[in-house]
């Protein structure tokens, strides 16, 4: 039988692949590419990392202009930086969540259309640029590429010439078309400088930029918003998005997470539910609510009084009735309808996992959204609902470019890079690209 033309491609390509990478793609060789001085194997295609959410160490500042609610919460005052997302068990060590939560918190500004520090409050995001600086769970180590970083080690990468990391602040989402962000205007242009510097010591190969969650999102809003087409054919190689939070399509759990308190920063002795004030300023908190077209009419929000639909005119009475009514003004200049984004033209392959269950429905019986939620379930990763997964494939199909989409059955939100099985099929699309010479 005659070899396609795609299985010689492949063929030829894992020729190139080192010893270690067998493990990966089990029909490699023996021969190893050429390492330079550093040991690091030339053939490898340096790769961008853009964490999930709760993985980017802050540190603040307070000035003089701060006034704190708690007057312990102003001990550090006047004294520089000290962490404030960093360790979170030595928040409760410290007895320091009150003053975490007001330091945390985001003010918006109407005038500006855009969300502030609390006054007094400076901050700044730790470690841009290494690989290694992501924040650390001692509970959960395998999060944050706690797995994924010493696989692509093992493999040949090495953190400052060939992997890099770049964390941003949690709080905040990349801008809709039109909306000001002095924070994303920067970190877009640490972004851009990163991913040249990566190419320019790496003999100009082009970069793989790779995030997962909400990092998959500020990835590919970073190609479609701050990144010119031939600015992307030159430097970037291949978008790979694990988990992507779908922005156009949104999903139910921030719904849920806005209502009952969201659990994605883990703080020792603090619920979901006592840290609701300080989530419900961020504007990341209003982000990703579910679109009506693609959830329709079916309710997102059950009480005996009424139900809320995905609609935009439901889901500002909710962020009224559950006591959030200063949110109803940004939530409504951010889902307002504009042109869309200039077209990521680079390719791009999307992992996520599917079959676990994942809110579809949340009902609040006696409409006391202090109590916890009964929960309909429905298919997605435990976070991301399948319906949004199929939206965001459909949208990014439309889009130029090569576009491949994989679904691992069994694989949620937390696990897809963490289980040996399912980071194993990610490492191999990663691969095939990073040992690709086109």
């Amino acid at each position: 039988m005659a070899t396609s033309p795609f299985l010689r491609v492949l063929s030829l390509l894992l020729l190139l692949l080192p010893a270690s990478l067998q493990a990966y793609l089990p029909a490699a060789s023996n021969r190893r590419p050429a390492s330079n001085h550093h040991g690091v194997d030339d053939e490898l295609h340096p790769i961008v990392l853009v964490p999930g959410g709760s993985c980017s160490d802050l540190e603040a500042r307070l000035t003089e202009a701060y006034r704190p609610s708690i007057p312990r919460c102003g001990a550090m005052k006047g004294k520089g930086w000290f962490g404030l997302w960093h360790n979170a068990s030595d928040l409760a060590a410290r007895d320091y969540v009150p003053c975490f939560m007001e330091q945390m918190s985001l003010v918006y500004d109407p005038d500006a259309n855009e969300y502030r520090n609390f006054p007094g409050v400076e901050t700044r995001v730790l470690n841009f640029g290494s690989s290694t600086g992501f924040h650390s769970n001692p509970l959960h180590p395998e999060w944050c590429f706690g797995q994924l970083r010493p696989e692509l080690e093992r493999l040949g990468y090495v953190d400052g010439e060939t992997l890099f990391g770049a964390p941003y602040d949690l709080r905040r989402v990349p801008p809709i078309p039109g909306q000001p962000s002095r924070v994303y205007s920067r970190y877009f242009r640490q972004l851009t400088s990163l991913i040249e510097h990566a190419s320019s010591i790496t003999k100009k190969k082009k970069v793989i930029l790779f995030g997962h969650s909400q990092g998959g999102m500020v990835a590919l809003e970073f190609l479609r918003a701050a990144a010119p087409q031939a600015w992307q054919r030159k430097y970037i190689k291949h978008l790979v998005l694990v988990s992507p939070l779908p922005a156009s399509a949104g999903f139910v759990l921030p719904v849920m997470g806005f209502v009952s308190g969201s659990g994605l920063l883990d703080v020792p002795t603090a619920t979901p539910l006592s840290l609701r004030p300080m989530w419900r300023t961020f504007e990341s908190a209003l982000f990703g609510f579910p679109s009506p077209a693609v959830f329709t009419t079916k309710p997102v929000v059950i009480t005996r009084r009424r139900n809320y639909t995905a609609s935009a005119r439901d889901m500002e009475d909710l962020l009224a009735d559950v006591g959030a009514g200063d949110a109803v003004e940004p939530f409504r200049r951010r889902r307002r309808r504009l042109p869309p984004r200039s077209a990521a033209v680079v390719p791009v392959t999307c992992v996520n996992g599917v079959g676990t269950d994942t809110p579809e429905q949340m009902a609040y019986w006696e409409g006391d959204f202090d109590a916890a939620p009964e929960v309909v379930y429905g298919d997605g990763d435990g976070t991301i609902n399948l319906a949004s997964m199929l939206a965001f494939d459909e949208e990014m199909t439309r889009r130029p470019g090569q576009y491949k989409t994989i679904k691992l059955r069994g694989a949620s939100h937390g696990s897809l890079l963490a289980a040996e099985w399912s980071l194993k099929r990610v490492i191999q699309e990663v691969l095939i690209e990073a040992t690709n010479r086109v």
